[in-house]
Order: C-alpha cells, then sequence, then structure tokens
C-alpha cells in the first residue's frame, strides 16, 4: 500500500505541477518590461518552486562529452561495454592514445543513481581511464530476473573488475566501500588477475561500530523485521518490476532530506529568491544540484535487508563473519593490492574512523602500501565532489594510483 499511496499522490498533483510549469514559461516568455516586473518574478519563481516539487525516477544523462586532459580538451564517449539485469558497466572513453591507469568506480547504491558521482567521474577523466557501475533502477526490472542482493552486488565488482581487465583500480564511493572490500578478498584469495592494484574507499562503513551517526543508530533502533514490515513494500503493476519488492528510493531520499531540514528549507527559500532576483547563475546551481538529488532509484528488497543486516546491526565484515559463496571472507589475504581510505571530517553519514577500519582488516598488508587521508572542513559529499574534492582530495587519489599502476 506505501507505493500505491505515494503513486496515487503523484498522480494527482502530476497535472498541478505541469500547469505550474507552463505558468512559468509563460510568464518568463513576456515582453521585457513585463516580465521583469517584480509581481512577476514573483509569480514566476512561485509556479517554478511548484513546478519542481517532486521526485523523479529516471537516470538523468552523465553529460560528460568532453575534459581537459594532458593539456587539452578531448572529446570523451560514453560506452557500454558489459550488462546485466541491474547494472551496466559504461566506459568513458577519451579520444586520446594513452587515457592513463584503468579505474572502475563503483558508485553507491543507496537510493540515487550512479550520476552522483558524475563530478568524481569527470575529475578523475582527467588522468585516468574511468570505468563506472550504473546501478539499475529495482523497479524497472522484472520479477523474472531474480533477486540481488549483497552477494550479488560483490559478483557485479568481481565481473566488472575482469572486464576491465588485469592490472586495473577500483575506487569505493560511500555504500559500496564494504562489497569492494570483500570482492578484493575474494579475488586475493584465488590469486586472480583481476584483483586491483589498487582499492580506494571514501566515506564508506566498514565498521559502523565507530563513531555512528544518526544512520547508524536508525539502522540498530528496530530488529530486522521492523524494517521488512515498514519500509519495504512492492512495485504497482504499471512499471516493468510491478510485483518486485523494494525499499523505494523516495523515502531514502525522504530520510536523508529529513537529517536537515533547515538546510535544505533554506537551500530552497534561496533559489526561490535568487529567481526573483534574476540571478540566474546561483539559481542553476541550485537546480542542477536537487535535480541529481530528487532523481530517485528503488533498492531490491533482499539488498536493503542485508546491508542492514549484515552492515549495520551484525557488523559481519568488520567482525570477520562475512561470507561469499559459504566461505568467509578475509581481508588479511589482500597483500598485494595498495589501500587509500578517505574520511571527511564533518561527515555525518558515515562517522570518522569507519572508513579507515578496513587498515585492521588488512592486516597484512604492509605498511607501506596503506594510507588514510582525513580531509578537514567537508561533510560526506565533500569527499566526492565539490572544491576541496578536486584540490585536495584528488591528488592524493591519483598519487596512490600513479604509484601503485
Amino acid at each position: 500500500m506505501l507505493y500505491t499511496a505515494y503513486q496515487a499522490h503523484d498522480d494527482l498533483m502530476t497535472p498541478v505541477r505541469e500547469l505550474a510549469g507552463a505558468a512559468a514559461r509563460t510568464l518568463a516568455a513576456l515582453p521585457y518590461g513585463v516580465a521583469e516586473q517584480p509581481g512577476v518574478r514573483m509569480l514566476a519563481a512561485g509556479s517554478e518552486m511548484l513546478a519542481r516539487a517532486q521526485f523523479t525516477h529516471e537516470r538523468p544523462p552523465f553529460g560528460i562529452t568532453r575534459v581537459r586532459a594532458g593539456g587539452r580538451t578531448v572529446q570523451v564517449e560514453e560506452r557500454v561495454v558489459d550488462a546485466t539485469p541491474f547494472a551496466t558497466l559504461l566506459h568513458f572513453a577519451k579520444d586520446v592514445p594513452a587515457p592513463g591507469p584503468r579505474v572502475l568506480l563503483v558508485a553507491p547504491l543507496s537510493g540515487h543513481f550512479a550520476t552522483l558521482v558524475r563530478e568524481t567521474a569527470r575529475t578523475m577523466l582527467r588522468d585516468h581511464d574511468v570505468y563506472l557501475t550504473d546501478w539499475h533502477n529495482a523497479r524497472d526490472v522484472p520479477v523474472a530476473d531474480g533477486p540481488f542482493g549483497l552477494e550479488a552486488f560483490t559478483d557485479h565488482v568481481i565481473r566488472f573488475l575482469a572486464v576491465v581487465g588485469a592490472g586495473a583500480h577500483v575506487m569505493a564511493v560511500c555504500q559500496p566501500c564494504g562489497p569492494v572490500l570483500a570482492a578484493t578478498a575474494v579475488l586475493s584469495t584465488e590469486r586472480s588477475d583481476a584483483r586491483p592494484r589498487s582499492m580506494t574507499l571514501m566515506a564508506g562503513p566498514i565498521d559502523t561500530r565507530v563513531s555512528p551517526t544518526a544512520v547508524d543508530r536508525l539502522a540498530t533502533e528496530h530488529p530486522l523485521d521492523w524494517f521488512e514490515q515498514n519500509v519495504v513494500t512492492t512495485v504497482p503493476a504499471r512499471y516493468a518490476g510491478g510485483g518486485r519488492r523494494v525499499y523505494p528510493g523516495f523515502l531514502q531520499v525522504t530520510a536523508f532530506l529529513g537529517m536537515n531540514p533547515q538546510r535544505h528549507l533554506r537551500s530552497h527559500m534561496q533559489l526561490y529568491r535568487d529567481l526573483v532576483d534574476g540571478d540566474l547563475v546561483s539559481a542553476a546551481a541550485t537546480r542542477a544540484f536537487y535535480d541529481e538529488y530528487l532523481a530517485v532509484l528503488d533498492m531490491t528488497a533482499e539488498f536493503y535487508l542485508e546491508t542492514v543486516d549484515q552492515v549495520f546491526q551484525r557488523h559481519a565484515l568488520a567482525r570477520g563473519t562475512l561470507t561469499y559463496r559459504d566461505r568467509v571472507v578475509d581481508p588479511a589475504c589482500i597483500t598485494r593490492t595498495a589501500l587509500l581510505t578517505v574520511e571527511g571530517e564533518r561527515d555525518d553519514v558515515c562517522g570518522v574512523g569507519q572508513t579507515l577500519a578496513a587498515h585492521d582488516l588488512c592486516r597484512k598488508l604492509p605498511p607501506v602500501r596503506k594510507r588514510h587521508h582525513l580531509q578537514p572542513g567537508v561533510g560526506h559529499y565533500g569527499v566526492f565532489s565539490g572544491r576541496r574534492w578536486e584540490s585536495q582530495v584528488y591528488p592524493v587519489v591519483r598519487a596512490v594510483i600513479q604509484a601503485n599502476d
């Protein structure tokens, strides 16, 4: 009933938003001198705000068509190199003879599309040959394609590393840090050619017992069956994944919004003022952020529940009880893959020390192959996007990859 109620409300509001959008466009098209009147601007701004009041459920385009590399601007072609019902492996191919070290960028599967790390990928493309996991919206995956849990996520990391080829590097942002560490441990145990040369884990929950945040506490306040009964729902029949049990993206992002409601309210109030004042540059930046932030994807119920159970409640990887194909995952088997962990000083999603915990798990990895970077002055998203990511975090990531390529 939860998804049905959400869909009914969205259907009810769709014509209202469409009318508001049409009103905003009509007011903006009025002759100069009329459109600039304060009352008209206020009405146009209010109409646009109403038109934008929605979640969207389709992945925005990456839009990475060119980057600066080697001192010049080069063309980038987005290519599909592998695909499963649940994910596509994208290659951002640069038009250069030597694109740099190959890096698999594993995007988070946590309610947003992989375009959340668009700027991460764009920055990495300056010096690297970038591949990216583009996770699919579970409501668009037919039930006949089967389940998708944490082990299947790890399967995908292993499969995609094999496709990228021997000698590649892997980089995980937020949620996939655990599965990427597990996948690297499995490949190291098997002495596979696909084991990465370096592994960068950025602001991810390796051990949520360390510096628990509001997110971590929420996951432990209720037993697992409470989450299954209260936040897992069924995709309506109108979608390709009709009948699939999911944790809907609109719930996840609503929870994220609820963590900082005043900040998001201030941002929207500022957007309204920018529209009224005609500050189109500032308004465009805010629009772009929320176009991305409010584009949501559903996770399969099994993936969500297993994450709550194994990562936040039982701490399986940190305690050495995580299994893959009925075998215990042992990060101590990682002896050749260099490790870089990155955390944000002000991260309120993944507490300081949670990602650093990977160093203790990789206890047989020589100290010379380990490095940790705590970035001052940034929250969760500042670790992998924004000014400090580009100027202070990225140089560290680049140095570790180059030193181990």
